[in-house]
C-alpha cells in the first residue's frame, strides 16, 4: 500500500529496525480505526459515553514515543515533545472520564495544558536544530528568503482557514486550546519550509513530511470542525483526528528506518515550489474582507498574471529537472563504463586498481586466467569466446559472493580482491565450477588460480605482483590448479623473464645460430633435405637448448621475430646450396612454424618477401607445424591454404601425438607427414611376442599407409640405430632423419656433406670426415 509518499514495500522487511517500525505503525492505524469504529458507534446508536473520545490520543501518542528509536538530536527532541504532549492528555483524558457528565463544559486542566503546549515548542526547537545544506553567499540568502516566503505564505493561509475562525466562532474557544492549535500550525510550518534544505542530512525528507502532516492535517481539520459543528465536533476530533498525529510520527519513524538503511530516496528540487507560497496572502485578501470591486478586480487580475508566471516557472523548473535527471543518468552510466567491464560487467582494472590502493594485512588477491583459451576463439570463433568469458564471470561473480570484488583484468585474465573468507576456499570452489559445461554452447573451461596475501605493509602492486607469479607457476605445474604464492617462488619466474629479455639482445646482436639436420633416403642414405634448427650462443652462459629459449620466445613474442630470422636465413642458404651444388643435390629445405607465427597476419607476405628476396623457387621449401597449431582457427587455416596456393609444401611435425590425426589429414593441405619420434622408439624390438611386436610398429604402419592413400610423402623422425631404419624400410618408409643418419651441424659442413655426396662418398664415410655440431 503507499500512505502520504512513502510506500510500504516488502523490501523493508529484511531489517528488523524497520519490521519494528512497521509494527508501530500498524499498531497506531488500529488505534485510530477503533476511534472511528467507536465514534460511529457513539454518534450512531449512543454507545457509550462522549469521555471516552479522550483515551485514544494518549494510547496512540503513547505508542509514537516508544517508536522513536532513532539516535540523534533531531529524534531524541521528538521523542520529549511526545512524551509531553502524551502526559498531557493522558491527564486530560484522565480527568474527563472522572467527570463524564460535565464532558461539555470542562476546560482542559491547566498542568495538561502546559504539558501539550511545553511539547509542542520541545518539537518547534527540535525542528529549528535540524542541520541544512550548506550553503554560502548568495545561495544562503536565497535560501533564507525561499524559508521565509513560505512561511508568511503559509501562516496567512493557517490564519484564515484555522486560527482566525476559532476566535471568531459562535461558540468559543478556550486560550489553551487555540494556542495548542496554533503551535500544531507552527510545527506545520517549520516542517514544511525545513524540509526542502535537508537533502543528504542526517533526518530523512520524508520522514520529515510526516512530522509536517503530524502537526498540522490534525490542526487544521480540528479547527475546521469546530468552527463548523462546535463543541460537537470534539468526538470525532478526539477519537479520530487527533489519533492520525501519532500514526503520521510512526510513518515518520518508519521513513527513517528506511533512510538509515539505505533505502534513501534521492531528493527531488531543493524548495522550488516555496515561493510560489508568496501568492497565499494576495488570495486570502482577494477572498476574504469585502472591498469595492474595482480594487478586487485589480487584485485579481494580479492573482491570475502571477498564477500565470507560477504555471511558467514551473514548466520551467519540470524542464530543468527532467535534463538534470536525464544527465545524472548519463553520468552515472558513464561512470559505470569507466569502472566496469563492457562486456562482462565486472569491475575493471581501473577500479580493481582503486580499491587495491586500501588493501590490508591478510587482505587476498586471486589472480585467474584461463587456460588454453585461445584455442576457443580459434576454433569456434570470438563470439563463442565472449559468451564463454561471460559465463565465466558470472561463475566467479556468484563465487565471491560479498566476500570481495570480483574483477576482469583483460583478455582472459580475472582477479577477486577477497576481504573476507579463506582464499583456498575461494579457488577450491571456482576449480570446481568449472568443472561442469558452462554457458549455452555447453563448453568446458580450465583455469590456473594463483594466490597472494597480503602483509603488514605491504603495498597492493607487490600483492598482485606475487600472485602473478603464484599464477605462472601454477600453470607450469600442470595448469587447472591454484598455487599459493610463497617468498622465493618469484625467483625462477623472474628468471625466465630476464631470459626473454636477454633472447630480444640475443636478436639484436646476431647471437643466434641456424643449424641444420639432414633428411636422408632411408634405401641409399643420400641426403635430399634439410630440417633447420636455431641455437642460442650465449655470450656468458654457451648454448643455451632450444627446450629453454622456445618457451619464453613463445610467452614474450619473441617468436615471431625469431621465426622471421630462421625463414629467411633458411632460405638465403638454401638459395646458396642450389645455386652451388645444382637442382639434385638438396631438394627441400624446411624449419618448423609455431600458432604464434600462423597468428601474424603479417606472416604469409614474410614468407613471400623470404622467397622474393632469397630467389628460392617455392616448391623447395618446406613449413613444418605441429597438429594443434595446424588446428587453431580461421585465421592460421587462411595462411595455410594461402601458402599451398603458393606451391609452398607443408608437413605435419610430431604426427600421431595430437587429439585429430586422422581428421586433420583431410581438412589440412598437408604433402608430409612426419612420424613422431614416440613412434619410432622400440619399433625394432623383437621379443619373440608377435602380438607385442605388432603393437609396436601399428601406428607406425597405420600412418604410412594413410599417406601412402592420400598421396603424402612420410619422414620417419628420431632414427637412432641401423635396426630402426631396416624396419621402417619394411613397414614402408623412404625418408627419415635422426642421430644414426645425421646430427644437426653448420651450414658448411652441410656443403662439405654435400660436395662429398657429389663425389660419390657413402653418408657413413661422409659422417667420419665431419664433425657433428650437435
Amino acid at each position: 500500500m503507499t500512505l502520504g509518499c512513502l510506500p510500504l514495500t516488502a523490501r523493508w522487511a529484511g531489517d528488523p529496525a524497520t519490521a519494528e517500525a512497521r509494527r508501530y505503525v500498524q499498531a497506531t492505524a488500529a488505534v485510530v480505526l477503533l476511534g472511528t469504529v467507536w465514534c460511529v458507534a457513539y454518534l450512531g446508536f449512543g454507545v457509550g459515553v462522549e469521555a471516552v473520545a479522550y483515551v485514544f490520543v494518549p494510547i496512540g501518542g503513547g505508542l509514537a514515543a516508544v517508536a522513536v528509536k532513532s539516535a540523534g538530536r533531531f529524534w531524541r527532541g521528538v521523542r520529549l515533545a511526545l512524551v509531553l504532549i502524551t502526559v498531557g492528555y493522558a491527564w486530560l483524558a484522565a480527568d474527563m472520564l472522572t467527570h463524564a457528565a460535565e464532558v461539555r463544559t470542562r476546560q482542559m486542566p491547566a498542568p495538561a495544558a502546559a504539558c501539550v503546549i511545553v511539547g509542542f515548542l520541545v518539537a518547534i526547537a527540535a525542528l529549528a536544530r535540524v542541520p541544512v545544506v550548506a550553503a554560502g553567499g548568495s545561495e544562503r540568502w536565497r535560501m533564507a528568503l525561499d524559508r521565509m516566503i513560505a512561511f508568511v505564505g503559509c501562516a496567512a493561509v493557517l490564519w484564515y482557514a484555522g486560527v482566525e475562525p476559532m476566535l471568531s466562532a459562535r461558540e468559543p474557544w478556550s486560550g489553551p486550546g487555540i494556542l495548542i492549535v496554533g503551535l500544531g500550525f507552527l510545527v506545520a510550518v517549520g516542517a514544511a519550509t525545513k524540509v526542502a534544505h535537508i537533502a543528504g542530512g542526517p533526518v530523512d525528507r520524508v520522514a520529515m513530511r510526516f512530522i509536517a502532516a503530524g502537526g498540522g492535517v490534525p490542526s487544521a481539520v480540528v479547527s475546521v470542525l469546530a468552527v463548523r459543528y462546535g463543541y460537537v465536533a470534539s468526538v470525532p476530533a478526539q477519537a479520530i483526528v487527533m489519533p492520525l498525529a501519532p500514526l503520521m510520527i510512526t510513518l515518520g519513524v518508519l521513513a527513517q528506518r528506511r533512510a538509515d538503511s539505505g533505502l534513501r530516496r534521492e531528493p527531488g528540487g531543493v524548495g522550488v515550489l516555496l515561493p510560489y507560497l508568496a501568492v497565499a496572502p494576495l488570495l486570502t485578501v482577494v477572498v476574504s474582507e469585502p472591498m469595492r470591486w474595482p480594487v478586487r478586480v485589480v487584485l485579481i487580475a494580479a492573482v491570475v498574471a502571477t498564477t500565470l508566471v507560477m504555471a511558467r516557472q514551473y514548466l520551467a523548473y519540470r524542464e530543468n529537472a527532467r535534463l538534470l535527471r536525464k544527465a545524472r543518468i548519463q553520468e552515472e552510466r558513464l561512470q559505470h563504463e569507466v569502472s566496469h567491464d563492457g562486456l562482462t560487467g565486472l569491475a575493471n582494472r581501473a577500479l580493481f586498481t582503486h580499491k587495491s590502493r586500501k588493501i590490508r594485512a591478510n587482505d587476498s588477491i586471486l589472480l585467474l586466467d584461463l587456460d588454453d583459451f585461445q584455442t576457443v576463439n580459434d576454433l569456434l570463433g570470438h563470439e563463442v569466446g565472449d559468451r564463454l568469458l561471460v559465463a565465466v564471470a558470472e561463475k566467479i561473480k556468484f563465487e565471491t559472493g560479498n566476500d570481495g570484488l570480483p574483477v576482469r583484468l583483460g583478455g582472459d585474465e580475472f582477479a577477486v580482491l577477497l576481504t573476507h573468507g579463506d582464499p583456498e576456499d575461494l579457488a577450491d570452489r571456482l576449480l570446481t565450477a568449472f568443472q561442469h559445461p558452462i554457458s549455452e554452447h555447453r563448453l568446458l573451461v580450465q583455469a590456473s588460480i594463483g594466490i597472494a596475501t597480503a602483509g603488514p605493509g605491504d603495498t597492493a602492486d607487490a600483492v598482485l605482483r606475487n600472485a602473478d607469479v603464484a599464477t605462472y607457476t601454477a600453470k607450469q605445474r600442470g595448469k587447472a590448479g591454484f598455487v599459493r604464492y610463497v617468498e622465493g617462488m618469484g625467483e625462477p619466474v623472474l628468471a625466465h623473464m630476464r631470459l626473454g629479455g636477454e633472447l630480444r639482445r640475443a636478436l639484436d646482436d646476431g647471437e643466434l645460430r641456424v643449424v641444420y639436420q639432414p633428411i636422408v633416403r632411408l634405401d641409399c642414405l643420400r641426403v635430399i633435405g634439410v630440417e633447420a634448427l636455431v641455437r642460442w650462443h650465449h655470450p656468458t652462459r654457451g648454448v643455451v637448448s632450444p627446450a629453454e629459449f622456445i618457451p619464453a620466445a613463445e610467452r614474450t613474442g619473441l617468436i615471431v621475430p625469431l621465426g622471421r630470422f630462421v625463414l629467411r636465413e633458411t632460405c638465403r642458404q638454401a638459395a646458396a646450396w642450389l645455386a652451388e651444388f645444382g637442382p639434385d643435390a638438396l631438394e627441400e629445405a624446411g624449419l618448423n612454424v609455431s600458432a604464434r607465427q600462423l597468428h601474424d597476419p603479417d606472416f604469409v607476405a614474410d614468407v613471400a618477401g623470404a622467397l622474393a628476396e632469397s630467389g628460392l623457387p617455392c616448391e623447395r621449401l618446406v613449413l613444418e607445424m605441429t597438429e594443434s597449431a595446424a588446428l587453431r582457427g580461421q585465421q592460421v587455416s587462411r595462411a595455410l591454404y594461402e601458402l599451398d596456393r603458393m606451391g609452398i609444401r607443408l608437413a605435419l611435425d610430431d604426427f600421431g601425438t595430437g587429439e585429430s590425426s586422422l581428421s586433420l589429414l583431410r581438412a589440412f593441405p598437408a604433402a608430409i607427414v612426419k612420424l613422431d619420434k614416440s613412434f619410432v622408439d622400440g619399433i625394432e624390438i623383437d621379443d619373440g611376442q608377435p602380438a607385442a611386436v605388432d603393437a609396436r610398429q601399428a601406428v607406425a604402419r597405420a600412418v604410412v599407409q594413410m599417406a601412402a592413400a592420400l598421396g603424402l610423402s612420410t619422414v620417419a623422425e628420431g632414427i637412432e640405430s641401423p635396426e630402426q631404419v631396416a624396419t621402417l624400410r619394411e613397414l614402408g618408409y623412404t625418408l627419415g632423419q635422426g642421430f644414426h643418419l645425421a646430427e644437426p651441424m653448420t651450414a658448411d659442413e652441410v656443403s662439405r656433406l654435400l660436395s662429398h655426396q657429389r663425389a660419390g662418398i657413402e653418408l657413413q664415410r661422409i659422417k667420419s670426415l665431419l664433425h657433428p655440431y650437435g
